[in-house]
């Protein structure tokens, strides 16, 4: 009984504490985004309008520029626009970096990685230096204490072997069971992501001589959610509407 009225409290974007074998915590947090991003203890996201947010105490500061995508990290703070032009805020101002992305990540150790329009994959070691490219073919890709993932237009699961800050292009592709549309990488190391149904999942024992996990576990909403990110104990969910809720402590049943 618990459990259910914890989902419609959900769905009803009142704060909740589910049954302990749940111990699931979350609320509605005020606002409206198409894509949000966690990490390095700060939240940016950005809306349907391509307006850019960063989150200052408990309400969204709207910070000046368009994006399609943003992200923020232990490298920075770094987005794309529409025309696919890379920019990294610097002195707060968006400056441009050579390149072109669709998606990018700012979640490694200094360096950044993303995808292209064509599905390549690419990082760099600094806003500086050019972004290599990386084989393979992803629509998402994402970094973070223990390297980096991510996914293709298939839904396929991938762990790049060997990434490090001196060699951000890693050596080769590892194939993980599971099917996800998006995910993303924790400054932790913990990794998060979302399969074309909108359910939630979290890989599972991740650590520095097991870097790609165990499996994962799923976690029940009635909500669909269509992007997820994790940073400082913090779960940021969207709702396929733009719905924003902010989750912590959370654990499920084995998926």
């Amino acid at each position: 009984m618990s459990f259910i009225l914890s989902l419609i409290l959900l769905c009803a974007g009142a704060s909740f504490v589910a049954s302990d074998f749940l111990d699931i915590s979350c609320v509605l947090v005020p606002g409206n985004l198409r894509q949000i991003d966690a990490g390095a203890g700060q939240v940016w996201g950005v809306d349907y309008q391509d307006q850019i947010f960063q989150l200052v105490g408990d309400s969204w500061q709207q910070v000046p520029g368009q994006l399609l995508h943003v992200s923020v990290g232990p490298a920075g703070v770094w987005g794309v626009n529409r025309a696919n032009t890379v920019f990294n805020l610097q002195n707060n101002v968006w400056t441009v970096v050579p390149g072109s992305l669709n998606q990018v990540d700012a979640g490694g150790a200094i360096y950044v990685a993303g995808v292209d329009a064509q599905n390549n994959v690419f990082c760099s070691p600094s806003s500086y230096t050019p972004f290599s490219p990386i084989d393979g073919s992803l629509i998402y890709y994402s970094c973070g204490l223990y390297g980096c993932w991510g996914v293709n237009s298939a839904n396929n699961i991938f762990y790049r072997e060997f990434v490090t800050p001196q060699a951000c292009q890693g050596v080769k592709w590892q194939p993980l069971a599971g099917s996800l549309s998006m995910l993303e990488v924790g400054t932790d190391g913990s990794v998060y992501g979302v399969n074309a149904a909108g359910q939630v999942f979290k890989r599972l024992d991740i650590f520095d001589r097991a870097p790609y996990g165990t499996g994962w576990y799923r976690f029940d909403s009635c909500s669909s959610i269509k992007h997820v990110t994790y940073d400082a104990g913090f779960l940021w969910l969207l709702s396929q509407t733009g719905d924003i809720y902010k989750c912590n402590e959370i654990t499920s049943t084995t998926y």
